[in-house]
């Protein structure tokens, strides 16, 4: 498997329904909300995961917002965090990782 990878389109809802959806995702998930998700695409900036009871969302974990020294997690990993923001530009839920609570 390489190093880093975008999502594959078969993980990652469409965007006509994360469009649709976006006001219910941020009212399901509002700043401070601690979430659990899977991580379906990594890049050098961070991991893009799929949302734990949240259909049609999209979260971003930007290294930038990972504990020191955090690692990437692997694609396929589970991992936690907190909702630091709302990017409404392109519909994703920013996560800062939670330290140490990557499986998989």
């Amino acid at each position: 498997m390489p190093e880093f990878s975008w999502p594959d389109r078969s993980q990652v809802p469409a965007s006509d329904a994360v469009d649709r959806i976006w006001p219910a995702t941020v009212s399901a998930l509002p700043l401070g909300s601690h979430v659990c998700g899977r991580v379906i695409g990594r890049q050098p900036f961070g991991v893009f995961l799929v949302l734990d009871g949240v259909p049609n969302a999209v979260g971003l974990a930007e290294i930038t917002a990972m504990p020191h020294p955090m690692e990437l997690p692997a694609v396929g990993a589970t991992v936690t965090g907190e909702v630091i923001r709302h990017a409404d530009r392109n519909r994703q839920v920013k996560i800062r990782l939670d330290e140490g609570n990557v499986s998989g």
